[in-house]
Order: C-alpha cells, then structure tokens, then sequence
C-alpha cells in the first residue's frame, strides 16, 4: 500500500512541487520515496512495503527506462502473471508485483486489466509516445483523483496532493455539498473541489497531447442461477473465500486482521490462519462488540487486540478523520474505523477485513424491505401514492414510515444505505440551493441496466456502485492510511463476484436472515452466536451524545459559525439540533451530516486560508 501523484507539462520548480505534493501523502508510504522527471512528466511515490522489501522500491521502469510506472495497492496473481511474461520473453529484475503491471502494460496494453486479481491504482509513463495510462481497480478499493489545469493533467492517491499544484484555486463545489446533503458521502464525479475528479472504479485513462481518454473496462455482472441447489452454492462460496483469503495473505510482512462481532470478520479471522486481531467499542452495552471478538477470538486461538474508545477520544479525532478522508464523510463508523486502524498499526503493517460482504452476497437489513413492503407494493399504484400522501399527515406513530415508503417505488426510496436529507429538506436548509441531480436522476442510469432483476439484487447493483464506493471503500483506505496500515478486503476478489453474482435472492435474503448462503458457509468455523448474529458494523453512540450539553454546545457552535452562515440557514439547522435534544424526533444522522462538512470546510478552507 502507498500513495502517489504527480503532473504532466512544463512548470517552474517542479521538484519543489513535486516534493510538496509527496510530502502530505508521507502517511501512505513511510519508508521510502522515490521521484521521477522526464521530459514532460513529473512522478512522485510513497512506499509502504509488503513484497521484496529491498527490490520493490518505486517507480520502477522497464529494460529500456522507456516506460516507467507508479503503483499503489496489491496484484495477488503476480506470480502467475510473471510466469507468462517470463515465457513471452520479459525480462523482470524484482519480485515486486509492480514491475509485473509494467511489464504486462507493454505485453497487452490495457486488455492487461481484466487479467489482474488484486486492488490497485497506477500510472504509467511512455515517453517514447508521451503517453500517460492509468487504472483504478474492479470495485474501488484504491482511490484515484486527478484535475485538468490548462491542459496539463495534475493527478495523485489523494486530493490533498493535487492540491499543491500551484494553478489549481480551492473552492468548494456546490452541487458536491448539495448531494453529499442526500447521500452523506461525495457522490458526484467531481469531488467536493471544483475542478478536482474521481477516476471511477473498474476505469482506465489515456491522457495524450493534452486531451483525456476515459473508458470503462470492466462491470459487475448479476446472472442469478436458479437451477442450483442451495448446498453447491454454499461449497462454491467456502471454496472461493478460502482461496481469496490465501491469495490476500500473501506478503513479506505480518498481516492481521479486523473483528466486529457480525459473520464478515469473523469469517475472515478464523479463516487466515494468522496471530492477531483487532477489535474498538464503546462504554455502551449496545455499542460494544469487544466481548464478542475476544470470545471468538479465543475459540480459534488467536491473539486479540481491542481498544475502548472514549467520548472525548472520539470527539477529538473528528477534525483528524475529515482530514485524511479529503471529503466530507457523515459516516460515524469512519471514526472507530480511524481507531481500529491505530490499534493494529502498533502491531502489523496489513490488516483484513470484511468489507463487501454485504454488497455481494444481499447483507444489509433494508434488503428485507421489498418483502417487507409487499402488502402494500402490489395494490395499485395511485392507491399506494394516495395513503402514502395521506400518512405524511399523520402524527408520529406506528406504521407511518411504512405506508410512506410502501407509497413509493424503489427508484424513489432507496439509493443506498443511507438517505439523509431529500430534495425538500435540502432546498431548506441551504442559502444557495443549486437544485442539480435529484437522487432519482445520479441512480437511473444503474437502475435501467438491472431492470430484468429482482428488487433486492437491484438494491446490491445500487450499493455496489454508490455506497461501496463512496462510503465503505473511501474510509477503509483512508482511515487505515492515516496509519500507514494497509487493509486488504477479501471478499472484494474477482473470483469471489464471480460467485455471488450467480446466488438468487432466496439464498440472500429470507426469513431466516440476510446473506443466508454465505452465512451457511461461515457455519463451517463459526459458533451459531457468531454466524447467525445481527449486522452491527462499528456501530457509534451518536444519538446519544448529542443530546448531552458538552457535545451539543460544540454542535451549536459549529452550525453558528462563519462558514454555517455561508452555506446554510442557520435557523433551520439550528431546529434540528434543538428538537433532537428536547427528544421531539430523532435528527441525530442529519445533524452529523451538516456538522462532518463544517468540520471539513475548517480543515480545508479556514485553515488554509
């Protein structure tokens, strides 16, 4: 794991640029740097090191220092791939799974990528051609960003780098706040910078003579088999987790591995054979999975490390977490995931973990909502819209929610696993709406491909492409680099979709629970307690403590301040502060939302300033 960045053209000083830009990324790539400036192109690189320790420093060029690469992220079926280039007559000097991606670049160009099992985000430099290639991984585990300025491409691991270019001018975007206003995380293209943009996951570029060439190389395919019977499904799982969790643990260095009390971890852990896990919880019963994971970790005899987070620990980290992430995150888990990353960072330089899970395999409780929902989804349509529009009036009670969100249709409620505010409440609550992209209009572009499928694997192809990428994903990788701990995610493996794409929804979710195929294959080494238990996450004492004086009073502040002023109403958001405390209804998730972007804004904007 490590960090990169670097920019095309001519400009004055670009070591100096160069240097400035690596040097806010020393957290991804602690033990060694490396720079490369040609005619035309200037490269950093940040190493954090797992593989041929000595030999893997980058960039690393090919036998004719005519191409040169910068890698972030892990190749696991390098070995394999070395052996085929090997035989078509490369000549490779490392053991390094980066001169790997170089030397295929020049064997297959990008028809390399669907060839690769791993994570990453790289660029590559022909100068012979003065062109400039770059990919980001099948799912969006490793993050890229890059801005056109004045015809140059400026590109890095993180935002923060990018923003030493010295052309480029810090502004805030409003259409990024306005959606992250919805969906608690950036999910536009263009990032909470204007001028600044995501390379999306399973996506390669060509930049050459000033003009950028984007294409999509690879897509999350669901074809359920219905045919199958529920055991093979569950042997095939078994057999390609087993398998993917052999090919993560592949390193020169110890790998660890997270545990949360739910059956993702915990099918990780006592799968990697490996000595040490690590767990965070709070002095809360309900907010606290330490004693689950050290009881698990006891049965399959590995070494746990927790830690107990306090309030005040917490509520110090935050302006630290929206940091490293870049972009504003409502996400509260993103925190412990900051502290869980810190406690394994003391012991190992690479940790797993069970993100994905969910996505694949149909984990997530709202995916028993179309079930749910059925009584009133088959009455017809003007009816639903019309005890729908009738229950919006209705006090707080019982069975409200239910006639609301059984009035609409999927397209309509469900854009992932968080829906903060909608179009109205934000319209509201901003001083300059822009009224760009209602939520129905950034979804029906991936609603429309899945439109043969049924509602549930409908709602995973959604979470695959929005909340995967925009909130699970993002944290792990930043709150873990924050460290300089690599985190590796199993269950994001290529063979593993290839899997879970073919499980029908009556193997995902069913009255029984949800992800129910996978969990059967957990049972092969979990105890029912483990496998059968209830999604938690890193779950986070929030509505609490915002209705306790000292953590209010640090809210009001922020929702009173200059920059509350600038983009918001205040007035408006001050209501959901003061009816959340006096208890008159449960804002505590839109309040966290407004507060992570004014705490990002103080981090990015106030300071800088």
């Amino acid at each position: 794991m490590c960090g990169f960045c670097g920019f095309t053209g001519e400009i004055a000083n670009p070591e100096e640029i160069l240097e400035q830009m690596k040097n806010t990324i020393i957290h991804r790539g602690p033990d060694s740097e490396g720079s490369y400036l040609g005619d035309g192109i200037a490269m950093g690189f940040r190493r954090l090191s797992f593989l041929d320790l000595e030999g893997g420093t980058q960039p690393i060029y090919n036998e004719t220092k005519d191409m040169v690469i910068t890698f972030n992220g892990e190749i696991y079926n390098h070995e394999e791939l070395r052996e085929d280039l090997i035989a078509k007559g490369h000549i490779l000097g490392s053991r390094a799974d980066t001169e790997v991606l170089l030397h295929g670049y020049e064997e297959y160009g990008e028809d390399l990528l669907p060839k690769l099992r791993g994570m990453f985000a790289f660029v590559i430099w022909d100068a012979k051609n003065q062109t400039l290639f770059g990919a980001r991984d099948f799912f969006g585990i490793k993050p890229f960003y890059y801005s056109l300025q004045k015809g140059q491409f400026i590109y890095g691991s993180e935002i923060k780098s990018i923003l030493e270019y010295p052309a480029l001018k810090r502004e805030v975007n409003p259409e990024a706040l306005e959606n992250y206003l919805t969906f608690q995380y950036s999910v536009l293209p263009e990032t909470f910078f204007k001028g600044i943009f995501k390379l999306m996951p399973a996506h390669c570029f060509t930049f050459k003579d000033g003009k950028l060439d984007i294409k999509r190389y690879w897509e999350p395919v669901f074809e359920p088999n219905y045919d199958k019977p529920l055991e093979e499904f569950i042997d095939e799982i078994d057999a390609a987790m087993q398998d993917s969790i052999q090919m993560h643990k592949v390193s020169d260095v110890e790998v660890g591995s997270f545990l949360s009390s739910g059956v993702d971890s915990s099918y990780v852990a006592a799968c990697f054979h490996g000595d040490k896990t690590f767990t965070v919880g709070f002095d809360y019963e309900k907010y606290n999975e330490i004693d689950y994971a050290k009881a698990l970790s006891e049965k399959i005899k590995i070494d746990n490390y927790n830690k107990l987070i306090s309030q005040e620990e917490y509520w110090a980290a935050i302006p630290k977490v929206q940091y490293h992430m870049d972009e504003p995150l409502a996400d509260p888990s993103a925190i412990a995931l900051y502290f869980v990353s810190q406690t394994a960072a003391k012991h190992v330089k690479t940790a797993m973990s069970g993100e994905g899970a969910d996505e694949l395999f149909g984990g997530y409780n709202i995916y028993r909502e179309p079930h749910d929902l059925l009584p009133l989804t088959r009455l017809p349509k003007p009816l639903r819209k019309g005890m729908g529009a009738v229950a919006k009036h209705l006090p707080n009670m019982k069975g409200k929610n239910f006639l609301i969100r059984g009035s609409k249709d999927l397209q309509e409620r469900f854009i992932g696993n968080a829906f903060m505010l909608n179009e109205a409440e934000r319209e509201r609550i901003l001083k300059h709406p822009t009224g760009k992209y209602p939520h129905t209009e950034l979804t029906k572009p991936y609603y429309d491909k899945v439109k043969h499928l049924d509602d549930v694997t409908k709602m995973q192809y959604i979470d695959i492409h929005f909340w995967l990428i925009g909130d699970i994903l993002l944290k792990a990788d930043k709150m873990s680099m924050a460290h300089s701990l690599e985190v590796r995610v199993p269950f994001l493996d290529r063979v593993v979709f290839d899997v879970a794409r073919t499980v029908p929804t009556k193997y995902k979710v069913n009255r029984e629970n949800t992800k129910f195929a996978m969990r059967q294959a957990a049972h092969r080494y979990l105890p029912d307690m483990v496998a059968e238990k209830k999604k938690l996450g890193f779950p986070v004492p929030i509505r609490i403590w915002l209705k306790e004086e000292k953590y209010y009073s640090i809210v009001k502040e922020a929702f009173t301040s200059p920059a509350a002023q600038e983009f918001f109403k205040t007035e408006e958001i001050m209501k959901y502060l003061d009816e959340h405390r006096a208890g008159k209804a449960d804002n505590s998730r839109k309040i966290w939302t407004i507060f992570m972007f004014l705490v990002w804004h103080k981090q990015f904007f106030e300071k800088a300033a």
